[in-house]
């Protein structure tokens, strides 16, 4: 049980952190946000939890493959904002990663990398 305990207070200590950074500066906060936290966390995690090396470097490999559709939404999400508002930026940008995921995963699905 402590174990589990520390995952989560060192998890959700990452994001405080990173919303802390981005209320003083938006590059800086982008910037922490940008790196591999919550990807590295779960690595240790699974490290840590003795997990199979073949289950942790799946992980890592899937989350490449798995961020690539992710990233036309950081370009459509500010001026979707400016134009509709917060929550219809985010309900869009759902939609944005969602079509842009089931795209590249039929793209890839072509070189051998089944995402689906």
């Amino acid at each position: 049980m402590p174990f589990v305990l520390i995952k989560y207070l060192t998890t959700a200590a990452v994001v405080i952190l990173v919303s802390e950074l981005a209320k003083r500066s938006d590059k800086i906060g982008a910037l922490v946000a940008s790196l591999p936290l919550v990807t590295f966390l779960v690595l240790f995690w699974l490290y840590f939890e003795k997990q199979p090396d073949s289950k942790i470097a799946n992980h890592a490999y899937y989350t490449f493959w798995y961020v690539i559709p992710t990233l036309p939404m950081f370009l459509a999400f500010p001026p979707l904002f400016h134009r509709v508002g917060f929550w219809a930026a985010i309900g869009l940008s759902v939609v944005i990663t969602f079509v842009c995921f089931v795209g590249f995963a039929l793209i890839v699905r072509k070189f051998g990398v089944e995402l689906l």
